[in-house]
C-alpha cells in the first residue's frame, strides 16, 4: 500500500537529533513517506548550536513548489523558520498545505535561540495544530508559563490567534494541555528520567502530522504522538551519544 506523504519544512541539525533529521526519522518509524524543505543549515551537536546559515527564501519557495507540484502531500509539519521572508513564502502557499502542524521552534534544548515569536505568528491563522512547549508558549504570549494553569491559559490565548488546536507541552512534567474545539483537556503521561531529550518537540509535532495524514482527529493524533514520544524517550534513555542531551530512539516501536 502506498504510504501517506508528510512534508517537513524545517532546519537541518548536523548532529541528527532534531530538525529535519528527527522529522524524517519519525515519519519513517510511523509508516509515512517523508519529503523535506530546508529552511536553514545549523552547525550543532548535543552541546549546542555553533552556527546558523539561513536558506534564502527563493530557494525555500523553489523546494516547496517542487514537492507540491509532484507529491500528494497529506500533512505538513513546520519547524524552524528564522527568516520572516520564509514565513511569508509558507503563508502564501498555506492553501496547499493540508493538516498544517506548526512547531514554534524558538529555543534549542541547549538554550540557543533559533527563532522569533513574531515570525512564527504569521502562520498561526493557517495552522491545524500548534505545538509550543511551556517556554515557547511563554514567548508567544509574552509572559512566563510554568504551571498547568498557566499552560492552559496560554493555550487558549494562542488559540485566539487563529490555529484550530493548540498543544502546550510540559516537557519534563509529562503533562500537556490541549485546546481544541473550544475546550481544554489535560493529557498526563509517564515521566521518563533521561537527559536524552534533544529533538523531543520536533518528534512530537512530526508524529502528530503523521497521524493527521492517516485521518485521525486531532485529540487522537495528539494522544498517539505523546505515546510515541514517551516510547522514544524511554528507548534512548541509556544512550551515550555526545557530551550533552542526546537524541531519542525514533525506531523504538520497530524493536518491540
Amino acid at each position: 500500500m502506498t504510504p501517506p506523504v508528510v512534508l517537513t519544512i524545517a532546519g537541518s541539525d548536523s548532529g541528527g537529533g532534531a530538525g529535519i533529521q528527527a522529522d524524517l526519522k519519525t515519519f519513517a518509524a510511523l509508516g509515512a513517506y517523508g519529503a523535506s524543505v530546508l529552511t536553514a543549515i545549523t552547525a550543532q551537536n548535543t552541546r549546542g548550536v555553533t552556527g546558523i546559515h539561513p536558506v534564502p527564501a527563493e530557494s525555500v519557495a523553489a523546494q516547496l513548489d517542487a514537492v507540491l507540484g509532484d507529491l500528494p502531500v497529506a500533512a505538513v509539519k513546520v519547524g524552524m523558520i528564522g527568516d520572516p521572508a520564509v514565513a511569508k513564502v509558507i503563508a502564501e502557499r498555506a492553501a496547499d498545505l493540508p493538516n498544517l502542524v506548526v512547531d514554534p521552534v524558538l529555543v534549542a534544548t541547549s538554550g540557543s535561540r533559533l527563532g522569533e515569536a513574531a515570525v512564527v505568528s504569521v502562520l498561526m491563522p493557517y495552522a491545524q495544530v500548534v505545538t509550543p512547549n511551556r517556554h515557547e508558549a511563554g514567548a508567544l504570549v509574552g509572559r512566563l508559563v510554568e504551571t498547568a494553569e498557566e499552560m492552559a491559559a496560554s493555550a487558549a490565548e494562542i488559540a485566539a490567534t487563529g490555529p484550530r488546536a493548540v498543544v502546550v507541552t510540559g516537557s519534563e512534567l509529562a503533562l500537556d494541555v490541549l485546546w481544541h474545539d473550544g475546550g481544554l483537556s489535560t493529557l498526563r503521561g509517564e515521566s521518563v528520567p533521561t537527559p536524552n531529550n534533544h529533538g523531543s518537540g520536533c518528534t512530537f509535532s512530526s508524529a502528530i502530522a503523521v497521524r493527521l495524514a492517516a485521518g485521525d482527529p486531532v485529540p487522537v493524533a495528539v494522544a498517539a504522538a505523546k505515546e510515541y514520544v514517551t516510547g522514544a524517550l524511554r528507548g534512548g534513555a541509556g544512550w551515550r551519544l555526545g557530551a550533552g542531551p542526546g537524541p531519542l530512539d525514533h525506531f523504538w516501536n520497530n524493536r518491540v
